[in-house]
């Protein structure tokens, strides 16, 4: 449970400083654009992404592609943080006293 929510807290953590640069982008250009998944992937480390289609395509399954790059044009600040939350929230410390009726 503990490592559910450490990389929970990672991809909020992610998600938050990915949020702040687009704010950064938006004060420097006077334009609001969330960042996509792709775009930002793609900055970090290009040949992972040219890489992962003919990878996706050629030993997992071709139909997978279409909607992973479906997912790489959503808000990068959505795919990371939902996850994120969602791991939190599923790792949650529970009460260990149970409670009488």
């Amino acid at each position: 449970m503990i490592i559910g929510r450490i990389i929970g807290w990672l991809l909020v953590l992610a998600a938050a400083v990915v949020l702040v640069a687009d704010l950064i982008t938006w004060l420097d250009t006077r334009h609001f654009a969330l960042a996509a998944a792709g775009q930002l992937w793609f900055e970090i480390s290009p040949t992972t992404l040219e890489l992962a289609q003919p990878a996706i395509q050629r030993h997992v399954a071709t139909w997978l592609w279409d909607p992973i790059v479906v997912i790489l044009t959503w808000p990068a600040v959505l795919v990371i943080g939902v996850p994120g939350l969602a791991l939190l929230w599923l790792c949650r410390p529970r009460d260990r006293r149970r409670r009488r009726r």
